[in-house]
């Protein structure tokens, strides 16, 4: 994987599972970006004072998996009524501090699940928290950007815009904090993007679109708030959790 594995480069971007399996174990830092709606609603949970542990199967396996952590499992369809959580964001606007919630997702937690498997501290980060994010890592000596995408009805990658944006977004901020950190073409590309978007077309994406048509536009503005939240999310102990400014965890990585 040589030609891959932008090794030359502090900051690196590339999409989906394949870029953990394929590039995560090259860096000390993984960064998974899933803004509709996982990332965003790992922040809201860290800003409510929760723990969310992510879960990659939407099955029975997931509520064992809660029992083993002392925790809830939310509930596997976002359009469910009643009490309990979701991964719509909103539904985690009720979240209590020091509520323990599986949250099952096939992409943003599956994604965070294989990435377990390495040595590389994992943060999730969204546009709520891109400039916590990148204060927590800018520490780190080489950082992996994962935008995760979406999935067409085959299974297969949709490179998702908001996804892009958020991890050009985060690039930038990386570079600004420390400039003598070098990007990837890839990551480059990745700021372009974040710079030459207007922040409002992204409610006209596909993403964006999808949600709005099957009744989450209340989802899609919680998830396009653009740094409203002071914590970056830490994957510490199989759970995601709030971090202040200066109290990133390092963990041993190459």
């Amino acid at each position: 994987m040589s030609y891959f594995s932008q090794t030359a480069y502090d900051i690196r971007l590339e999409w989906g599972l394949a870029a953990v399996e394929n590039l995560a174990a090259d860096v000390a830092c993984v960064v998974i970006i899933d803004v509709m709606s996982f990332s965003s609603c790992v922040s809201i949970a860290a800003d409510r004072g929760a723990l969310l542990f992510p879960y990659p199967w939407k099955d029975s396996s997931a509520i064992e998996y809660a029992r083993e952590k002392q925790a809830e499992a939310a509930n596997f369809d976002r359009r469910f009524s009643g009490k309990g959580f979701s991964l719509s964001p909103h539904s985690l606007l009720k979240l209590e501090a020091g509520k323990r919630l599986v949250l099952p997702s096939p992409n943003g937690s599956a994604i965070t699940f294989k990435a377990k498997a390495g040595n590389a501290s994992i943060f999730c980060a969204s546009l709520r928290n891109l400039q916590a994010t990148a204060q927590a890592c800018q520490a780190f000596s080489n950082i992996l950007l994962v935008p995760c995408g979406e999935k067409w009805a085959d299974g297969t990658l949709r490179p998702a815009l908001e996804d892009l944006y958020a991890a050009g977004g985060l690039a930038a901020q990386l570079q600004a904090l420390s400039a003598e950190k070098a990007l990837s073409p890839e990551a480059q590309a990745a700021a372009a993007v974040y710079r030459g978007t207007p922040a409002n077309q992204l409610r006209e994406c596909a993403s964006a679109q999808e949600l709005i048509e099957r009744g989450f536009a209340a989802d899609v503005e919680l998830c396009l708030e653009n740094d409203v939240s002071p914590l970056a999310c830490q994957l510490i102990d199989d759970a995601f959790t709030g971090i202040s400014s200066g109290k990133t965890r390092l963990i041993s990585g190459p």
